[in-house]
């Protein structure tokens, strides 16, 4: 009986979707799965490249489709002659999906196309794994998102804020703690949503600040992307008081300029960022910041850019996730006035410089540091501010261990 494949598009909550799939799937024989990814044109484009690739390495394996492009628009999977089936969002999460696959009289019975309505979904998936990762574990505590930004179709693949509570989170933890993990992740598609949909609408912060009260034995947590405006009072307290919680945040800006930001439907301001990124820093010294930014959203002037550019410098900006605009069918960004192609390419390409710029930086004024690096291989592990670093030995994977930096190679530490 061979191994079910599986293709991960996209983001890290999805990848700790096909880590659960994986498990619930055990027993289907010659079975591949692609778990696809929605948030720009050119996602939806890999997802059939990688689904005719699959199909031409496996011809007679039941090929299923599924993840945020399955549940937007099933009808363009299902018509590709080489998917089997195409399952969404909620239901490749539910064992009886699974099961079902696992008897063959019930194969015929069951729909091929199976894709109910996301926005009815009210409750996170039952089905929780002790996270994945080899050394560090991702914990899905949030799925969904309440907001309409004008550019994003993620709500309509992932339905609306749904929250797993706290106590469930915390117990999981301890799990992986017990199994040997020293850092944990905090993952979600709109983190900082969390508790809102629970009793007493607690917060994020309320639930760092828990984790690191009730789980004394976890080293190291992290927290992934997270919306600056919604931090709550709790969260910056443990940022500046919770030695545990490590000093990295990646921060959904998408834009510098005001204007822009109303258009794209954001919820801040450019000097919301700013103020958010001092106050941080002021709180925590030598915090480090990520950032996503798009380039060329619809009716960006050079003037317009130009304040994206200017924000990797005022708010201190390490690491940059640059998105060249993406027009996504079904959104209102797709009817406003849309960018040349080229122009968005060239200021994608210079807010990449700038980012390239940033990080040089930062590794630079990294050199002669000493820091508590978790090691991944033999020769790589990142620091408390994930930077990653680079040995000239073999290090004693999972563990962590205290380094100096003697030099970087313009891309990555050197210890």
């Amino acid at each position: 009986m061979s191994a079910p494949v599986f293709s991960t598009l996209g983001c890290r909550l999805n990848a700790y979707e096909s880590e659960a799939m994986r498990e619930l799937s055990q027993g289907i024989d010659n079975l591949v799965v692609v778990n696809t990814c929605a948030v720009t044109a050119e996602a939806v484009r890999k997802a059939k490249q990688e689904i005719r690739k699959l199909r031409r390495e496996n011809p007679d394996a039941t090929l299923i489709v599924t993840g945020c492009a399955a549940q937007t628009e099933p009808e363009t999977f299902a018509a590709m002659p080489e998917v089997s089936r195409v399952i969404g969002n909620a239901e490749k999460m539910q064992p009886a999906t699974w099961d079902a696959l696992k008897v063959p009289d019930l194969i015929g019975q069951t729909e091929r196309v199976q894709v109910d309505d996301i926005m009815s979904v009210k409750e996170t998936a039952g089905h929780l794994i002790d996270g994945f990762g080899r050394h560090r574990a991702y914990v899905q505590v949030q799925n969904g998102c309440d907001h309409r930004c004008t550019f994003c179709i993620i709500p309509y693949g992932r339905g609306n804020s749904r929250s797993v509570p706290a106590g469930v989170v915390v117990e999981q933890i301890r799990r992986l703690v017990d199994k040997g993990f020293r850092e944990v992740v905090l993952t979600g598609v709109d983190l900082t949503s969390w508790g809102a949909d629970l009793p007493m609408e607690p917060h994020l912060g309320d639930l760092v600040q828990r984790i690191l009260r009730l789980v004394p034995d976890l080293e190291r947590l992290r927290i992934s992307s997270i919306d600056s405006i919604e931090a709550d009072p709790a969260l910056m307290e443990a940022i500046g008081g919770e030695a545990r919680l490590m000093p990295h945040l990646h921060l959904s800006l998408q834009h510098g300029d005001d204007l822009i930001l109303k258009r794209m439907k954001r919820r801040h301001l450019r000097d919301d960022a700013i103020r958010f990124c001092e106050e941080a820093r002021r709180l925590r010294p030598g915090i480090v910041f990520g950032a996503d930014i798009i380039a060329g959203f619809p009716t960006e002037t050079e003037a317009h850019f130009e304040s994206s550019l200017k924000l990797v410098e005022d708010c201190g900006l390490t690491f940059l996730h640059v998105f060249p605009y993406s027009r996504r069918q079904g959104t209102p960004a797709a009817r406003m006035p849309q960018v040349p192609g080229p122009a968005i390419r060239e200021r994608a390409a210079r807010l990449r410089a700038a980012g390239d710029a940033a990080l040089l930086r930062h590794l630079q004024a990294e050199v002669g540091q000493t820091h508590r690096v978790l090691i991944e291989r033999p020769r790589m592990g990142r620091t408390e501010q994930f930077t990653e670093v680079h040995f000239a030995a073999d290090q004693p994977e999972g563990q962590i261990v205290t380094a100096t930096i003697a030099a970087h190679d313009g891309a990555t530490l050197l210890a």
